[in-house]
């Protein structure tokens, strides 16, 4: 499938007079970092080094349905359950309540194909494509994971560089106060690019491995 590396990937959290200066820097016009040396920015072999996702595959692309209907209708035919959902939002699953259904499901055939599909949405929830609050998983990746023989084929490395682009430039904005995930994404690529910043010497790091993320 591809995510066997990010899920060994743990949070990265803190680090906000980092994550601050970058914002600053940012230009959403050309999706660049103005730097005294140049501009610089996140590209897609940078993903496949950080998070050892696939780069070539199908776009993904569709329609939001934000209705609570659309959220149940896809949840029972993917998970065969209702979901635990936001209370302020129903079209936001509860990423918790994710995670116990999925170490709770049995080891046959059926439930082993679920139990992929949940973690899968679970990884999509906490790493890939997470929000300001990390707790909760939008219902619009659900039909991306119904079609099982399917999940491998999307380019889930460019969707995942298209989020931390539109998040940079959401988080330029003036009256923006936080910035969503994914931070691991950022850092990592900060600390690899410009390693005088990194919190720990290069030379006492282990060697680099796909998923660079993992030291």
């Amino acid at each position: 499938m591809g995510f066997y590396h990010v899920s060994r990937i743990g949070v990265i959290r803190g680090f906000y007079s980092l994550l601050a200066a970058l914002v600053e820097r940012w230009r959403p016009k050309t999706h660049t970092f103005v730097l005294p040396v140049g501009e610089v920015t996140v590209t897609l072999e940078d993903v496949a080094h950080i998070f050892g996702l696939p780069i070539d595959g199908e776009p993904m692309s569709g329609w939001i349905n934000n209705s609570s209907d659309f959220l149940q209708s896809q949840s029972i035919a993917i998970f065969g359950r209702k979901p635990e959902v936001s209370s302020s939002s129903k079209s936001y699953i509860k990423l918790g309540s994710v995670r116990r259904i999925r170490d709770a499901e049995p080891l046959d055939t059926e439930s082993i194909r679920r139990k992929v599909r949940y973690s899968i949405f679970y990884l999509l929830g906490s790493t890939l494509f997470t929000d300001k609050s990390t707790a909760y998983a939008h219902a619009k990746y659900l039909p991306l994971l119904r079609d099982f023989e399917r999940i491998h084929t999307y380019s889930w490395e460019s969707a995942c560089l298209a989020h931390l682009y539109r998040a940079l430039c959401r988080a330029s904005r003036y009256d923006t106060k936080e910035m969503d995930d994914p931070l691991n994404l950022l850092f990592v690529w900060a600390w690899e690019r410009m390693p005088c910043i990194a919190p720990i010497l290069r030379q006492t790091l282990p060697p680099a491995e796909i998923p660079v993320a993992m030291r």
